[in-house]
């Protein structure tokens, strides 16, 4: 368990006599070297997440358009100088003590690679015309076995750059890649014939070998890298299990069971993210079966703020105990079972 560690902590330890006058600004500077950053809803980390996400957004989908006028070359060239420029900078952040946004930094660069290797492939005339692939953005809309390439580079970069800034965002992007490659090498192995139900398989197993992958990591790294590794990992298994046609009741009854146990999770692992998703698939299965009991009534409306409501009292009352209902919970795991759990972070 992580303890943060204030000015003010330091200052009342100064008053209550357990440290002489000026050591406390040495013992906060160390701490502060001694601990990474760790996730938080001030402005300033806002910002920068914010920021980062829009640089991705634009450099690597909304203005590929206009450079497509302007050649592969032109765009190799500028997609490589944007990577280079975004990698220094984020190394001089880091250096400086700034990690978040240098970090931030090194997972924009990440983002380009898809980029740089389509304009390479296209220079190089390795680019498949006959596979049905258009242009850039379609690799973040398309499955297409074609797209192999882009991602595998973006896995090598991801690595090569958490090398260089152990910065668990970068996860995120290499995350991506992962789940588009999952989905690429099963359509490059069954072609026509893999079918949109098949897809949202893939997605579902791939979420829970990363999530799995994740559990591993988590509590074993200094960095929280698990968090993004649960993100994505979340986002592909719980978006295929959604996106399933279950034409039974006992499916439908199935599918909220498993998203109460992301809520039980939540509890054991002390990870909102996984309290987030359940709770979002258990209000679809309530909603669901109040449109069932309410349809075209003017109850529907009600009921469902009602549910609304529960689901904030739920995650207010979840806020409020969630240590104690984490070590009532581990109490009651079995032994072997809680070996495998990862230390909790605050």
């Amino acid at each position: 368990m992580t303890e943060r560690f204030e000015a003010a902590d330091l200052t009342r330890a100064v008053q209550a006599g357990i440290l002489q006058p000026g050591q406390e600004h040495a013992l906060l500077a160390f701490l502060r070297r001694q601990q990474p950053d760790q996730p938080s809803f001030q402005l300033a980390h806002v910002a920068y997440y914010f920021g980062a996400v829009l640089i991705i957004g634009a450099l690597g989908w909304l203005l590929t358009e206009a450079w497509m006028r302007i050649g592969e070359i032109a765009l190799l060239l500028i997609a490589i100088a944007y990577m280079a420029l975004f990698t220094l900078c984020g190394l001089g952040l880091w250096r400086r003590g700034l990690q978040i946004p240098g970090g931030l930094l090194g997972a924009v660069a990440v983002s380009l690679t898809p980029l740089a290797v389509f304009a390479l492939q296209r220079l190089l005339g390795w680019w498949p015309e006959d596979d049905g692939l258009g242009d850039y953005h379609d690799y973040y809309v398309y499955v297409r076995g074609g797209w192999l390439g882009m991602e595998v580079a973006t896995v090598l970069a991801g690595l090569l750059m958490l090398r260089l800034l152990p910065f668990p965002f970068i996860v995120m992007p290499l995350a991506a890649a992962l789940w588009f490659m999952s989905m690429d090498l099963t359509d490059l192995l069954y072609g026509t014939d893999f079918s949109w139900e098949q897809r949202r398989w893939v997605s579902l197993w791939f979420g829970l070998a990363l999530i799995l992958a994740s559990l591993l990591v988590d509590g074993r790294t200094r960095r929280d890298f698990a968090f993004w590794g649960y993100f994505a990992g979340l986002l592909a298994f719980w978006g295929g299990l959604t996106l399933m046609d279950s034409g039974s009741e006992l499916g439908k009854a199935f599918y909220c069971l498993i998203n109460l146990s992301l809520m039980g999770i939540a509890v054991a692992l002390r990870r909102p993210l996984f309290m987030v998703f359940g709770a979002l698939g258990v209000a679809a299965y309530l909603g669901y079966l109040s449109y069932r009991v309410f349809a075209d009534s003017l109850l529907f409306p009600i009921v469902l703020t009602l549910i609304g409501i529960g689901l904030i009292g739920i995650g207010v009352a979840y806020q409020k105990r969630r240590e104690t209902l984490t070590e009532n919970l581990r109490q009651a795991l079995p032994k072997g079972l809680l070996a495998l759990l990862p230390a909790l972070r605050r």
